[in-house]
C-alpha cells in the first residue's frame, strides 16, 4: 500500500479510501466486514461514511455496522483512520439538518455512539451551509476538538472560494481549520480542476475525490454488457450518461484494452496522478472488488495515454488544462 499525508497536516492515509455507502443498502453487514478486515490486510488504512448512509436517508445504519465491526476487536479501531460526516437531514426536525452549532453536536454525537468511538478522526460538512456563520461552524467545531471528541476536520462538495471563507474565518480564530475536500471528481466530472484544486493546493487540503468512476461508467459497464453481466452503470442516472456519451465510453475502453488495463483501474490510477490528490473514494461491494482496486496503485500512465485520456475528456476549459481565471480568460 502507499501511503501519503493527508494534506499539510501530520496524519498518514492510504491513497486508496474505503468508501461504506454501499454497507448496508446493498452489502450485507457479513459481507462489509469481510471488505474491512480485507481494506486492513491490504493496508487501506482510511475508511469514510456519513451519518446520512443507510438503508433509508438519516437511519445511521452503515455507520452503526462499522461500530459493530470495531467492537469485534483485534485493534480494528486503532488500525483506521475514520472519517466520517454531517449535514444532510437525520430527522425531521427544524434543528435536524445544516451546520448549526446545536446540529453539530447532535450529530456528532449520535455519531460517536453508532460507531461505537470515543472520536472521530476526520469530521466533514457534507456540503456547504450558505445560512450559518462560520464564526459559528468553528466555534461549535473548536469545542469538538477541545472535548477530544474530534481530532481533524474537512469539507465536501465544496467550491474554491468556500474553502477560501473556510480557512480565512479559521485563520483568524488561530484554529487550523480544514485539512480536506472530497469533491466529486473523475475523467468525466473535472469541474474541480478550475477552482476547487488550486484552492485546496493554496491552503493545503487533501482532496478526495468521491464518484471516480462516474457511477460506474467508467468501470467498463460496456464490455461487462457484451458479456452479459449485470454492470454497475446500468440504471438511473448512469445510464442516462452513458446513453449521452457512448461513443466516447467505447473509445475510452477500447484504449484500455490496448493497453492490457481494466477502464476502473485506469480510472482510478488517472485521479491518483492528479497533483493534490491525496486518495480516490472507492466503493466496493465485494472483497474482488477491493482486492481489483489495488492494480490502480501499480498502474503508471504515460504521457501518452495521459494526453489521449485528455482528449477524450476535455479538460472544463476552452483554454485547456489550466486552472482558473486562465481557464475562461487570458
Amino acid at each position: 500500500m502507499e501511503y501519503t499525508r493527508l494534506g499539510r497536516s501530520g496524519l498518514t492515509v492510504s491513497r486508496l479510501v474505503l468508501g461504506t455507502m454501499n454497507f448496508g443498502p446493498q452489502t450485507p453487514e457479513s459481507d462489509s466486514h469481510a471488505i474491512m478486515d480485507r481494506a486492513h490486510e491490504h493496508g487501506i488504512n482510511f475508511f469514510d461514511t456519513a451519518n446520512v448512509y443507510g438503508v433509508t436517508p438519516g437511519d445511521g445504519v452503515t455507520e452503526e455496522i462499522i461500530g459493530r465491526w470495531f467492537a469485534t476487536g483485534g485493534g480494528r479501531r486503532d488500525k483506521t483512520v475514520l472519517a466520517t460526516k454531517a449535514y444532510l437531514p437525520t430527522g425531521d426536525g427544524p434543528n435536524e439538518s445544516f451546520l448549526s452549532a446545536l446540529h453539530i453536536r447532535r450529530a456528532c454525537e449520535a455519531s460517536l455512539r453508532r460507531l461505537g468511538t470515543e472520536f472521530i478522526d476526520l469530521y466533514q460538512m457534507h456540503h456547504i451551509d450558505r445560512n450559518t456563520p462560520w464564526e459559528e461552524i468553528w466555534e461549535a467545531f473548536s469545542v469538538l476538538r477541545q472535548q477530544g471528541k474530534v481530532l481533524y476536520f474537512g469539507s465536501s462538495n465544496f467550491a474554491g472560494w468556500h474553502i477560501a471563507q473556510a480557512q480565512e474565518a479559521a485563520r483568524s480564530r488561530h484554529f487550523l481549520g480544514l485539512v480536506s475536500e472530497q469533491s466529486r471528481y473523475n475523467l468525466m466530472t473535472r469541474w474541480a480542476e478550475l477552482e476547487v484544486l488550486p484552492a485546496a493546493r493554496a491552503y493545503g487540503l487533501g482532496v478526495i475525490p468521491w464518484g471516480p468512476l462516474n457511477g460506474g461508467v467508467l468501470g467498463g459497464v460496456l464490455a461487462k454488457r457484451n458479456q452479459g453481466g449485470s454492470p454497475r452503470g446500468g440504471s438511473g442516472r448512469a445510464a442516462e450518461t452513458l446513453g449521452r456519451h457512448r461513443e466516447t465510453i467505447e473509445a475510452y475502453e477500447k484504449l484500455c484494452a490496448g493497453i492490457g488495463e481494466h477502464p476502473a483501474h485506469v480510472g482510478l490510477a488517472w485521479l491518483l496522478a492528479q497533483d493534490g490528490v491525496t486518495g480516490p473514494v472507492i466503493g466496493p461491494r465485494t472483497t474482488g472488488h477491493l482486492d481489483g482496486s489495488l492494480r490502480s496503485l501499480r498502474l503508471t500512465l504515460d504521457d501518452g495515454i495521459l494526453a489521449e485520456l485528455d482528449r477524450l475528456f476535455p479538460p472544463p476549459a476552452p483554454n485547456g488544462a489550466k486552472p482558473a481565471p486562465e481557464a475562461y480568460a487570458w
